[in-house]
Order: structure tokens, then C-alpha cells, then sequence
């Protein structure tokens, strides 16, 4: 097995390095690095085939998570290449001022140190915590899936290649490569060494992960993310919505899973949604008034209202206004994201100021908060914790501060 313990050290070492790193210098290795991505592509191919093709039991929507195609590559590039053109998070002001005493206070903008990013298949996944992590000045060791490790060697020696010629130190980005079980349970144990650790996958992997450490863990377990539309809502909006928060990729955590309808504007606007969905192989489960409208649903459970599906399949529940709407969400829901569509501003306020989400949209698909469409690049994932980040982290969310104070030989009364 990979000597943990090393590795761990030598992202240590490699924290200092970033932390006095200048914004320029982390800037040039993030453009670095998608060079050498595009350099090595057709060996980013051929590793992602060999994946594949050695987990034939793996269920379609693993498969789709774990595949490289031509848009996810250039998904991959386009990330690093943006997340190299961002402001830099560190060395921000976040607060200051200036004493009666002379003494002048500054709350800055600093790296968190050493980050473990532990996930399951998706390889976008280590080009996408390598450019936050190096953008705000962190040291990263990526953990990624046994059934992704081919395509993750790859990616990782093309991306300590770029942090290298950079003038970085290339143990900045380091990949934990053994399949052994035992090597996450071994990371897990660092905390001499790592600062923070964000697991990405489903429930159980990170429910492991943080019952696992005393390091602090940034997750969300589930994504069970709504739609509200409104009695008011435009059916062309209303369709156009729900459609790409369902399908636009069916195997995320902001993909939609349960649709909410104003009963006064059921029969409306449920049959084109459902016809728009149908088209595109969705699965319909609805409840009692949902099947009056949409006879050939199936009908839903109770099981249903709670479950993140991942896959080509919806919950529909027929509601009698706003406020059983928000119960349900309140219920139902992870934390994670949730939208209304409607053309009242004043269901809208309500909506936004009522739903405890890290993430609740107006008139707007729910896949759009990954964080990219929010503007910052690229992310490491989306937490649904309060402390210390929420919603979509970017290289901003992956720094903590330092007080710096400034005196004139200032003295305590």
C-alpha cells in the first residue's frame, strides 16, 4: 500500500511553498495544466476506455459519472483555463480598520493548508479540485475511485508535470492511487498533516468519511432537489425549467428529482411537462391528484418524495399553494437546491426567503448551481453544511483567514 503517511507529509511540506506562492505564479500552473491536459488527451482517452471496459458490471448511470466524452474534456480544460483567469481569493481584506489606539486590524484572506478530496468515478472530478485547490493556494491529495484509477494517473502526472515546470512545488497536487480499502481509513487518520477533507460520491461514502476522522469533513449526503410551479407560472418557462433541471445530466446532485405543482395550475401546465419530460425517457410517479391529471403516471410512495434518484425518473406531488409547497420541501428536502417558477414577486420573496437551502433559484434551472454559473469557475463540490462553506466551493470557499494587526508599540491597558 501507498506509504500514507508520507504522502500526507509531503503535502504538508508542500503547503508552506503554495502559501508564500504568488497569485501569478499558481495562475501560470493552472494555465500550465490545461496545456499539458490537452497535450496528453488521446492518453486521457485510452486510459478512461481501459476504465470502462474493466467494470462491465457497473449500472448505466455509474458508467455515464465515470465516462470522458469530447464535452466533459473540454469541460475539464475549459475549468482550469477559468479557474486560472479568476480574481485571487487569497491575500483578500475581508474586514479592517483602525483603532482609536493607532492599532490597525485586518481580517485576510489565507489558504486552508492541506485538503483531501475523496470521490467516486467522475475523473472531472481531479482536474476540478486540482484548479480550486491551487487557486487558493491550497495543497491537494486527490482520492478518487477504484474504477477511475487509469484515467486519474493520467490526469494527475500531466498536472504535477504542469505545477513543476510552474515553479510549484509538484507535491502540491498528489494522487492517492492504491485501490487497497485500507488507504482511505489510513488517510483518514492524518490529521496531524490534513487541514479539511471533502468527500463527493453518494451517501454512504461520505457518511463513512466523516464518522471516519477528526478532521474536519465539508459534504452533503443527498441532493433532493425541487421544483415549485406556480398556478401563475409560463408554461413555455415552466417546461423549458423543468426539463433541464431533470435532464440535462439525470446522475448529479442538482438534477431535479421532485416536481411541485400549484393544483390551480395543474391541469395547465402538468400535461405539456409531462409530455416534454416523456420525450426525453423520463419516468413519471405522481401523487393521487397528479394521476387525475396524467392518468398513465404511475403512482408515487411515500418512498419516493425522499429518495435521490440519479437516474431518468420523477416524483410529481400536487399542491395547494405556497406555503404546503415550503412544508414539503422542509420535509422532503437536503438542503441542497430548490427552485420556484412563477411571475409573482411576492411568491418569489416569499420562496427565497422561506426555503433553507444552500442554493434557491427564481425562474432558473436548478442545474445551474454547480458553481461555473454562479461565476466561480471551477468547484470541488457543493456543500450543504453551514460551517464553514455553503452551496457550490470555489477556490474563495477553500480559504479561512487570518487577523493581522499592525501597531506602533501598542500596548493593553
Amino acid at each position: 500500500m501507498q506509504d500514507i503517511i508520507t504522502l500526507a507529509q509531503r503535502a504538508r511540506e508542500a503547503k508552506a511553498a503554495m502559501a508564500a506562492a504568488s497569485g501569478k505564479a499558481r495562475e501560470k500552473a493552472l494555465a500550465a495544466m490545461a496545456d499539458k491536459l490537452l497535450a496528453c488527451r488521446d492518453e486521457v482517452f485510452a486510459a478512461n476506455a481501459e476504465d470502462l471496459a474493466s467494470a462491465p458490471e457497473l449500472s448505466p448511470a455509474f458508467r455515464k459519472r465515470l465516462q470522458i466524452t469530447d464535452k466533459i474534456f473540454a469541460y475539464m480544460v475549459n475549468r482550469l483555463k477559468e479557474a486560472a483567469a479568476l480574481p485571487d481569493p487569497v491575500g483578500r481584506v475581508l474586514e479592517g480598520r483602525t483603532m482609536p489606539s493607532g492599532l490597525q486590524v485586518s481580517k485576510v484572506a489565507v489558504p486552508i493548508g492541506v485538503v483531501a478530496i475523496i470521490y467516486e468515478a467522475r475523473p472531472n472530478v481531479t482536474t476540478d479540485a486540482a484548479a480550486v485547490a491551487l487557486k487558493s493556494g491550497n495543497a491537494v491529495i486527490l482520492k478518487g475511485g477504484s474504477e477511475s484509477i487509469r484515467t486519474n494517473r493520467v490526469l494527475a502526472t500531466a498536472m504535477r508535470q504542469a505545477v513543476c515546470e510552474a515553479g510549484l512545488p509538484a507535491d502540491a497536487v498528489q494522487l492517492l492511487d492504491s485501490t487497497d480499502h485500507g488507504a482511505v481509513a489510513e488517510l483518514l487518520k492524518q490529521d496531524k498533516y490534513i487541514d479539511l477533507i471533502i468527500p463527493r460520491g453518494g451517501k454512504g461514502l461520505i457518511k463513512a468519511v466523516a464518522e471516519g476522522t477528526r478532521i474536519p469533513v465539508l459534504k452533503h449526503y443527498d441532493g433532493i432537489c425541487h421544483q415549485y410551479v406556480a398556478g401563475d407560472a409560463d408554461e413555455a418557462m415552466a417546461v423549458a425549467v423543468v426539463v433541464n433541471s431533470k435532464c440535462q445530466r439525470v446522475e448529479v446532485c442538482n438534477a431535479l428529482e421532485t416536481l411541485l405543482v400549484e393544483a390551480d395550475g395543474a391541469s395547465r401546465l402538468l400535461p405539456p411537462i409531462a409530455a416534454a419530460l416523456r420525450a426525453q425517457g423520463v419516468e413519471l410517479r405522481g401523487c393521487p391528484e397528479t394521476l387525475a391529471v396524467l392518468p398513465d403516471c404511475l403512482p408515487a410512495t411515500e418512498d419516493d418524495w425522499g429518495t435521490e434518484y440519479l437516474a431518468p425518473i420523477l416524483s410529481i406531488k400536487v399542491v395547494h399553494g405556497i406555503e404546503e409547497a415550503m412544508e414539503h420541501i422542509a420535509r422532503y428536502g437536503s438542503g441542497h437546491t430548490d427552485g420556484i417558477i412563477t411571475s409573482s414577486l411576492d411568491l418569489a420573496r416569499r420562496f427565497t426567503q422561506t426555503v433553507d437551502s444552500a442554493s434557491v433559484l427564481v425562474n432558473a434551472s436548478t442545474r445551474l448551481s454547480g458553481g461555473g454559473d454562479y461565476g466561480l469557475g471551477a468547484v470541488v463540490g457543493i456543500s450543504t453544511d453551514r460551517l464553514h462553506a455553503r452551496g457550490p466551493v470555489g477556490p474563495a470557499e477553500l480559504c479561512t483567514y487570518k487577523w493581522i494587526a499592525i501597531g506602533n508599540g501598542n500596548l493593553r491597558d
